[in-house]
């Protein structure tokens, strides 16, 4: 009998072995060469932690709160398309664990099961992330239903005017199944026999030219809160308070877009410092450990959202993996927090954390 993971990244070993390639492949892989994946990961390896001793953390509390949405800790679950691809029970197994560990799914515009049976699985609190499709009406559907059943937020994808190049995807002639969301509204089904099935899907439906200004079109047909997904510096950020959003996160798209864009760690601050604190920034890209959790917030970030880690789960115990993965994260959080003197969330602050050239600078 194999031995229970121990650590989120022994989840995806147990995933490889389990899912047919077509699917791991394009769960796991990045764009191109894949530097940013890579980078995504070691950026954070590159950030040490400064414990403080002799402070009393008997008690630790990680809670948070987000839009007015109380967590138990600042850990989401980003959006990753069809779960249905890892296991049968798909987004409805995910959406279980997540209100299980009391935290916030934000369910993928491309999943597998309907946003209806996602909302009437379990009580939780529920963001839908958003693709801007050519005909908008297909769009604004989703986020009017998704409203009027009781999700809380719109996380709209921004870095997708295309989609990157995915090269293990094109290699596998990757599958694009019709969805059951657009059922009655658009074909997500494309039959090719060369490349990638998603990719010629985004190129067909994607709306190349959103905007800026379109964030207004968005304000006009929903009264959720809007979050902007893929901001990667500073301009953007400015931007984005500019237009009035509610919320930012700093993403690469799991580095499945633009290969060598900077890893999303190393260019928080630099997001975080724009918005002076206006509105809540977010971060997902290489979050496998809890000391990946405290730094990214020791940077500014109000909280965190895992992809991939999430996936494996699934794939591995369905609704139990998921909850183990979060929560494997949430008790790595508490020990790293107990471990450098931060009782609550509030005291994780800059002074916890050095960043390479700050170690540099500090030798000399």
């Amino acid at each position: 009998m194999a031995a229970e993971p121990v650590n989120v990244n022994e989840f995806q070993e147990l995933a490889r072995k389990i899912l047919p390639k077509m699917y791991y492949d394009f769960y796991t892989s990045g764009a191109e060469d894949q530097h940013t994946l890579r980078e995504n990961l070691e950026a954070f390896s590159r950030i040490t932690i400064r414990p403080r001793v002799l402070v009393d953390v008997s008690r630790i509390d990680m809670s948070t709160t987000l839009l007015g949405h109380k967590l138990s800790a600042p850990i989401l679950i980003a959006p990753t398309a069809m779960h249905k691809l890892a296991h049968p029970d798909g987004e409805i197994a995910t959406a279980n664990a997540a209100a299980a560990c009391d935290t916030i799914m934000v369910l993928s515009f491309m999943s597998t099961c309907t946003i209806e049976e996602v909302a009437s699985c379990c009580n939780g609190v529920r963001f839908l992330q958003l693709y801007v499709f050519k005909k908008r009406e297909v769009s604004a559907s989703l986020v009017q239903r998704a409203e009027r059943i009781g999700y809380k937020a719109i996380v709209l994808t921004v870095d997708t005017p295309r989609l990157g190049r995915r090269e293990a995807d094109i290699k596998n002639k990757m599958i694009s199944p019709q969805l059951k969301n657009f059922d009655g509204l658009v074909s997500t089904e494309v039959s090719t026999d060369e490349g990638s099935g998603v990719e010629a899907l985004a190129l067909r439906a994607f709306d190349s030219s959103l905007c800026w200004k379109d964030i207004g079109w968005l304000r006009s047909i929903t009264k959720l809160p809007i979050l902007i997904k893929g901001v990667l510096t500073g301009e953007d950020a400015r931007k984005a308070v500019e237009v009035g959003v509610d919320g930012i996160i700093v993403s690469n798209h799991g580095a499945r877009q633009l290969d060598f864009a900077p890893a999303t760690v190393s260019v928080l601050e630099e997001v975080v410092s724009t918005v002076g604190g206006k509105i809540p920034v977010l971060l997902d890209g290489g979050i496998r450990r809890g000391t990946d959790v405290f730094k990214a917030l020791a940077l500014g970030a109000k909280a965190v959202l895992v992809g991939r880690p999430v996936i494996y789960g699934l794939a591995v115990k369905g609704e139990h993996g998921v909850n183990r993965v979060v929560n494997m994260l949430k008790d790595e959080l508490e020990l790293a927090m107990a471990l450098t003197g931060c009782p609550s969330i509030k005291d994780i602050t800059r002074s916890c954390v050095r960043t390479k050239p700050e170690r540099s600078f500090s030798m000399l």
